[in-house]
């Protein structure tokens, strides 16, 4: 426990003094003995619950942790940089503010201008988020009592409904597409490839015996985002046939190639795919390289393949990625439980109704052509 003690000054001031739990000394005066208690007492209660914060602390701005918080966080390159595209969005709104200052209502101030922005509510999350997640840190750091972000004052992160093309327009696009970016869709509508993999896609990743791909590298060279995206995804024979034209003997290299035959880059794909999609007739003028993946989720799910295998080959870490993405193209729950009951209960129902008949089938005893 701290030691904290209260004496009166040759001026006629109280001065209240404690240490904090790393020893360090602090002081106040007060002109009434009972202001010096009160504080006194607010701090030792602060110290008890685990809620203190060093008074030196309670003047560092948002600015100055977001500063401190960024040279931590030891994640990937692509992650680090979109984390600090969040901060600057933070820093603007609130950066000049001590962390004491920026409370609930000061969060929900800046969601709502967000809102009136006409800024898209995956982004209020994502900012959201990262707000809360800077915040959380500071808490633990004890440079903050308390997160001002909670379920109050998040905007949600609403429900994805992912877009599915038909087969033809898939087709469509495949055609309007130039050779080199053929590849790509290819791996995105029937291995469910993301862009970053299919372009960090290696000639030694394709087992054309064992009929597989297995993508272990995002563009340009780095490692996948988690351990479970690196598995490997069966392919049909005529996938593999593709696949052996387009390496022409290649056992090593990028499997995508650019004119120059360096390694094809993500954007070049993604810009390719806008261009495109203009030609597809009652294609989503919104439509992506990522929108293939949906397709291959759909096609596996259409298959009859259950949240287990579409999560396996979608290489998600959890199942309830899977259900919250792609639950709504399972068939209809309500049907299915109709039909189950309906095949248990058909005949029950159907020997009630002819009570004689089941008499007679039990003095008959098991037929002749059934084990006894």
């Amino acid at each position: 426990m701290a030691s904290k003690s209260i004496k009166k000054r040759p001026n006629g001031k109280w001065r209240a003094r404690y240490r904090d739990l790393a020893g360090k000394e602090h002081a106040r005066h007060f002109e009434r003995k009972v202001d010096g208690e009160r504080w006194l007492d607010e701090v030792t209660a602060a110290l008890v619950t685990g809620a203190y914060v060093d008074p030196k602390d309670k003047k560092l701005t948002v600015d100055q942790w977001c500063d401190l918080w960024i040279e931590s966080y030891a994640k990937r390159e692509s992650t680090v940089r979109q984390a600090k595209v969040h901060l600057a969005q933070i820093r603007e709104e609130f950066g000049p503010l001590p962390l004491m200052a920026v409370d609930e209502m000061a969060v929900k101030r800046w969601m709502a201008r967000l809102l009136r922005e006409g800024v898209s509510q995956s982004y209020r999350f994502a900012l959201h988020s990262r707000l809360s997640q800077v915040m959380r840190a500071a808490v633990r750091a004890k440079k903050l009592t308390t997160n001002p972000c909670s379920r109050e004052t998040s905007p949600g992160a609403g429900k994805q409904r992912p877009y599915v093309c038909t087969d033809a327009q898939l087709w469509k696009l495949y055609e309007a597409a130039e050779e080199k970016y053929r590849p790509a869709i290819l791996l995105g509508a029937f291995a469910g490839l993301r862009t970053a993999e299919a372009c960090g896609l290696r000639a030694v990743d394709v087992d054309l015996d064992a009929r597989t791909v297995t993508p272990t590298l995002q563009y340009p060279d780095k490692p996948l985002k988690t351990e479970g995206s690196v598995a490997a995804v069966p392919i049909p024979d005529v996938f593999v046939g593709e696949l052996k034209r387009l390496l022409d003997g290649r056992t090593d290299g990028w499997v995508l190639l650019d004119d120059d035959g360096a390694q094809l880059g993500p954007w070049k794909v993604e810009r390719h795919m806008r261009r495109i999609r203009k030609q597809v007739a009652g294609l989503s003028p919104e439509f992506r390289f990522h929108d293939l993946r949906h397709y291959y989720a759909s096609m596996l799910i259409a298959s009859g393949a259950d949240v287990k295998v579409v999560q396996q080959r979608l290489r998600h870490s959890k199942a309830t990625t899977t259900l919250n993405t792609y639950g709504h193209l399972w068939p209809d729950s309500d049907q299915s439980t109709r039909a189950a009951v309906e095949r248990a209960m058909g005949p029950l129902i159907n020997n009630a109704a002819d009570p004689l008949r089941t008499v007679e089938e039990s003095a008959e005893g098991p037929s002749s052509s059934e084990p006894s």
